[in-house]
């Protein structure tokens, strides 16, 4: 008679169970039990028979010997010799589990776990119902009740094997958002794989850039930071993932000379890309521990991208180290300006300025010298007179914006107090209201980036705005010195002004800021009744 039909086992996520699978060994009723029990004393002579057929239908059917051992391990003859020898029912399912666990990770589908059982089935029947016919309804009751409680313990398994598998890689994804640097990253990689995969060691190395060594960059205990010299042949053995058992094949290619003897199993695995191997990622094991296909394909997709975090890590140190020198660039950039503003203007002051100066001195005693019949001469000499004072009051204003000695003197406050002053006297229908909060000793390169800033920005509003108020405010908070400016002139379109290549205005004032790692921003509106234009700038106060 053929054997019964096993129910469906179609994988789902699992039911939460206690850890101990209570529930599914709670299946078994007392009737079930006592049916069970008598089944198994039946049986229990019979299994080895029984066991070694099925193993040689399982060979037939392509499976493989790990996976045999592990599907025996879960039949009705197992259940029958565990029950025989008075051991509980929850042994047998903790069994199951335990070999579900390792069916998932061999990569055995469902499908083949219940094809596997019912070709179990088709010689278990004929032999119970030749042992004891008058029992054939009990016996495939207590079949199919059995069955039941082997699936839930295997769709428990699966999803235990899946859920782990999840587990890792959205941990290795937290830690790639949120390590701070290349060393953080490697070494929080390589501790969540050894957790992973319950090994005892691990260690990360690296291929150095000129390929002559083996760079440990982090381990799993921490060892001594050392170097492994990169023997001819080695990159070839690491090339590939390997499970190193016994001290002859570990020696030769495990790169902690002290492993081979420490360890009874060492899992090797690879970090390539293109073809060309980066660095290894190893992990050491105490006792016999077997390399599952499925912990393989965990550590070869973990171990890619591990190399792919690590090569976007070390660009992005690149990167930051690149701006470091851009902005250290750009700071001296701005010193040697200010520098080259106050030669200007110390020239303009010592040169030129006492040359108008003179000029003007010689005019009025030639005026004065002149006879009083020679008043033409005379007025034309006042002209020139008048001429040369408006000039030196023009040159003074220049040396002031060229270098304010007020800045230097009585700080940043001061120094935008007369810097609005000076506009609202030039701009005699524009009110200017000035805020500034208690900001504390400033670095002077900061105060004179601000002062330039604002000074950038009247020169705008000066020019193009048509603006009646002007609000300036200036406050630090956090350690970030925050400026806005703004006006209820007619506005502009903000990316039409940024674009004028040969506007160097506001294009200028956004790369002076973004060099210096700070932030800006222009909001303005051309649309009456709401025309203006804010600028926001916010920038870093170094230490």
């Amino acid at each position: 008679m053929p054997a019964p039909k096993l129910c469906r086992w179609t994988y789902v996520q699992r039911v939460q169970i206690s850890p101990e699978l209570a529930d599914a060994a709670d299946v078994l009723s007392d009737q079930l039990r006592v049916h069970l029990k008598k089944m198994s004393r039946l049986l229990e002579p019979h299994t080895e028979k029984i066991e070694r057929r099925f193993e040689s239908r399982m060979r037939q059917m392509g499976i493989e010997p790990m996976q045999r051992t592990a599907l025996s391990a879960i039949t009705t003859g197992s259940a029958a010799r565990i029950l025989a020898r008075n051991k509980p029912a929850l042994q047998f399912i903790e069994q199951v589990e335990y070999n579900g666990r390792r069916l998932a990770k061999m990569n055995l589908p469902p499908s083949a776990i219940l094809e596997a059982l019912q070709e179990y089935d088709r010689l278990l029947v004929p032999m119970l119902e030749s042992l004891q016919p008058d029992q054939r309804a009990n016996f495939q009751w207590v079949r199919e009740q059995l069955h039941f409680c082997v699936i839930l313990t295997l769709n428990n398994a699966y999803y235990q094997v899946r859920e782990a598998e999840t587990q890792a890689f959205y941990e290795l994804f937290r830690i790639e958002l949120e390590s701070r640097n290349l060393e953080e990253l490697l070494r929080r990689f390589l501790e969540s794989l050894v957790h992973v995969c319950h090994a005892d060691a691990g260690r990360l190395y690296m291929l150095s850039q000129d390929g002559k060594n083996w760079e440990l960059k982090a381990g799993s205990p921490s060892p001594e930071v050392f170097t492994v010299a990169n023997r001819p042949g080695l990159v070839k053995k690491l090339s590939k993932p390997r499970q190193l058992n016994g001290e002859a094949t570990a020696a030769g290619t495990l790169l902690d000379p002290d492993w081979h003897n420490r360890f009874e199993s060492c899992w090797s695995i690879p970090l390539a890309t293109g073809g060309r191997t980066a660095g290894v990622m190893q992990f050491g094991f105490v006792r016999q521990y077997e390399w599952l296909p499925r912990e393989q394909e965990l550590l070869a997709a973990a171990a890619e991208r591990c190399l792919m975090a690590a090569e976007k890590a070390r660009l992005m140190e690149d990167l930051a180290k690149s701006e470091e020198q851009i902005r250290g660039l750009a700071e001296h950039m701005l010193h040697v300006e200010e520098m080259e503003r106050r030669r200007i203007s110390r020239e303009l002051h010592d040169e030129a300025g006492q040359s108008l100066l003179c000029i003007r001195l010689q005019i009025e005693l030639i005026e004065q010298a002149l006879p009083e019949n020679e008043g033409g001469v005379r007025a034309k000499l006042r002209e020139a007179r008048d001429l040369t004072e408006r000039t030196i009051l023009e040159m003074r204003r220049l040396i002031s914006a060229l270098s304010p000695a007020v800045l230097e003197q009585l700080g940043l406050g001061a120094a935008l107090r007369q810097l609005v002053n000076r506009f609202q006297r030039l701009q005699t229908g524009c009110r200017v209201k000035l805020q500034l909060a208690k900001m504390g000793a400033l670095p002077h390169q900061l105060e004179i980036i601000s002062y330039r800033l604002v000074q950038e920005c009247f020169n705008n509003i000066g020019k193009h705005s048509q603006a009646t108020l002007v609000t300036v405010s200036l406050v630090s908070a956090d350690g970030v010195l925050k400026l806005v400016v703004e006006d209820n002139g007619v506005g502009f379109r903000v990316d039409e002004a940024l674009a004028k290549r040969e506007s160097f205005g506001l294009s200028g004032m956004h790369e002076r800021v973004a060099l210096l790692g700070g932030r800006f921003h222009v909001e303005s509106r051309t649309e009456s009744p709401k025309r203006g234009t804010k600028i926001s700038i916010e920038l870093p106060i170094s230490k």
